[in-house]
């Protein structure tokens, strides 16, 4: 059983930047793909960027590209977000998830996932 747990999020104004941290509880995280959904009020969750297995690959959502970096180190069992250039759309819960493939990851279908840690971006 994988624990994930969100924390970095926060309120901040556009043009800022936020760390968003996923801290698992498993020793062998390091061999999941991890993945990043937000879900906004209103809105279905949505894919905003995945990390494979031992940093292999990554992968953004169109609209974060360039502005977000996914990153992790396994050592501290633990898969970051940076988020840069924040816009008022990028408000949203952020959830991070993980599974052993990335496919199952990317199709937001992971069988572990984290509570959630708000972030809002003020115009």
């Amino acid at each position: 059983q994988v624990q994930l747990v969100e924390s970095g999020g926060g309120l901040v104004q556009a043009g800022g930047s936020l760390r968003l941290s996923c801290a698992a509880s498993e020793r062998t995280f390091s061999s999941y793909d991890v993945g990043w959904f937000r879900q906004a009020p209103g809105k279905e969750r949505e894919f905003v960027a995945a990390i494979g297995s031992y940093g292999a690959g990554a992968y953004y959502v169109d609209s974060v590209k360039g502005r977000f970096t996914i990153s992790r180190d396994n050592a501290k069992n633990t898969v970051y977000l940076q988020m840069n250039s924040l816009k008022p759309e990028d408000t949203a819960v952020y959830y991070c998830s993980a599974d052993t493939l990335v496919r199952t990851v990317l199709a937001g279908n992971s069988h572990y996932w984290g509570q959630g840690t708000q972030v809002t971006v003020s115009s």
